[in-house]
């Protein structure tokens, strides 16, 4: 469809009437600039995490359907608010939860993916000369339960609502003002980039970086531009698209080396604890005893390494965030101890830390630079791991600000 814009606001923009309503001004600006525009709402402010706090209040261990239909009365509220104050400035606007919307999901309560979007409703509105205002970070399973996208997920909703439109490109607008090469909160002398590849952005955002790794995804696979940008100003923001990442084949010979060597971002992320399950035997399908029980109890595996002995048995590490660890142990113990391993200990407090880069691709020499500027700062390394484009270490928390400063001068990112 020629001319539709998909927009979405972070809770950040949304945070009190006022707020709405200056986005509700933005939205209409957009509109009278004579496209028609889909807007994707978050909660307003931090409600997202006021509700879990009262369903924890009320049960600690909460079901995770009750949950999710908690949890996704937030975004009704400001998709509501958002079509009123629309409405009140002379735009026919109308408010759709996910399931009016269309978006159908997988069942995994907290974490579900979308499966399929019936875009009719939305077709509908638009070609009724409406503004479309849609509950993000929600959709609804094929059991007609509500679920929930978790953390970022008015993200996804955006991105895949545009891909499925077949919009212009996705606006993500929230309270910073695009992709920088590392958090400001972190590293003062950062920069935001004008551009940056859809690959790059994945590994940044699966590694900490503003944005759902989910939507980066979706834009990825179909090509959705994806533009970053504050909510609250006027400034340029940052455009997320095919090619960028492959900027130097535009670029003269003499450059082209300059710019494949250069690093693009430090990503960091905190909240991880590291599980070793000591000495457990080495035999085939190992993982998959692990991780299948892992999977079944919702617990979601991030960085893992063996340390295969030549002894037949194996110390095996993983993370896991701090939200996810009484479940994993639950799991892990008893399998430790069934299997004749000697034990499971968990480390918690860690961040992880990483640099990312198509250049890293075809120069040697990033790891080692990497390693010797965090020795350098006196900061202990516990994970090592790797892509293609990027190496993440896994350190301390009260360290990560100390690594993203240190890898963002030797890298000269400023």
């Amino acid at each position: 469809m020629a001319g539709v814009v998909v927009q979405k606001y972070g809770g950040s923009s949304l945070a009190d009437a006022d707020a709405v309503r200056r986005v509700a001004r933005r939205i209409a600006a957009r509109r009278n600039s004579g496209d028609d525009v889909v807007a994707v709402v978050s909660a307003m402010g931090d409600q997202t995490d006021e509700l879990t706090a009262l369903a924890l209040e009320v049960n600690d261990r909460p079901d995770r359907r009750e949950l999710d239909v908690l949890l996704s009365t937030g975004e009704l509220v400001s998709c509501t608010l958002t079509a009123m104050a629309l409405n009140a400035l002379g735009q026919p606007a109308k408010s759709l939860a996910g399931w009016q919307a269309g978006i159908h999901t997988t069942s995994r309560y907290g974490r579900a993916q979308i499966s399929s979007i019936d875009v009719s409703p939305i077709r509908r509105e638009l070609d009724s000369g409406n503004i479309v205002v849609i509950a993000g970070f929600q959709g609804i399973a094929d059991d007609q339960d509500v679920t929930t996208l978790g953390r970022g997920g008015s993200d996804t909703t955006a991105v895949a609502i545009a891909a499925a439109l077949g919009a212009e490109r996705c606006e993500i607008y929230t309270n910073v003002d695009g992709i920088y090469t590392a958090d400001p909160k972190f590293v003062p002398a950062a920069h935001k980039l004008d551009e940056i590849g859809f690959e790059e952005m994945l590994e940044m955002a699966s590694y900490g970086a503003k944005m759902q790794p989910r939507a980066v995804e979706l834009a990825m696979v179909y090509n959705v531009p994806t533009y970053v940008a504050s909510s609250f100003t006027e400034t340029p923001g940052t455009l997320i698209h095919e090619g960028a990442d492959n900027m130097d084949e535009n670029i003269d010979g003499d450059r082209v080396g300059e710019v494949r060597k250069k690093v693009r971002g430090i990503a960091t992320d905190k909240g991880f604890v590291k599980i070793t399950m000591l000495g457990v035997p080495d035999r085939p399908g190992l993982a998959a005893r692990v991780f299948e029980p892992l999977s079944a109890a919702d617990v979601s595996v991030d960085e893992i390494v063996m340390n295969a002995g030549s002894d037949a048995v194996t110390d095996f590490t993983f993370t896991v965030t701090g939200a996810d660890l009484e479940r994993a142990l639950e799991v892990v113990q008893p399998m430790t101890e069934e299997m004749g391993g000697r034990g499971v200990v968990s480390t918690g407090g860690l961040a992880k830390v990483s640099i990312v880069g198509t250049g890293m691709r075809d120069e040697p020499g990033y790891a080692s630079r990497m390693f010797g500027a965090l020795a350098e700062h006196g900061i202990n390394i516990e994970l090592i791991t790797t892509s293609e484009i990027r190496i993440t270490c896994i350190v301390s928390e009260r360290h990560v600000g100390d690594a993203a400063r240190a890898l963002h001068a030797v890298f000269e990112l400023g």
